[in-house]
């Protein structure tokens, strides 16, 4: 299964979601360990403007428990309805 939404299925950009970096173990103080805070339009363009070797140590956590590894954060940044913000 892949969890990379199409291009012709609606993403939910202004959901809440957090920063995280990728080694941080997950678990129940998840939220504790967050990097920054903000909506999912903030939080890709964020990542996508890093540097590509910073890229990989980060994650995001999407409200309703999904965690976003890079490839779908690059995917979502590359879709046409990306509205794009630098965060």
């Amino acid at each position: 299964m892949n969890d990379i939404p199409r291009q012709n299925t609606p993403v939910e950009w202004d959901d809440h979601s957090e920063l995280h970096r990728k080694d941080d173990g997950g678990g129940v103080f998840s939220d504790f360990k967050s990097i920054r805070s903000g909506t999912l339009r903030e939080l890709v363009a964020y990542v996508a403007h890093l540097p590509a070797d910073e890229q990989g140590n980060y994650e995001i956590l999407k409200s309703g428990d999904h965690r976003l590894a890079l490839p779908e954060i690059l995917a979502l940044a590359s879709r046409r309805d990306f509205p794009g913000s630098a965060a």
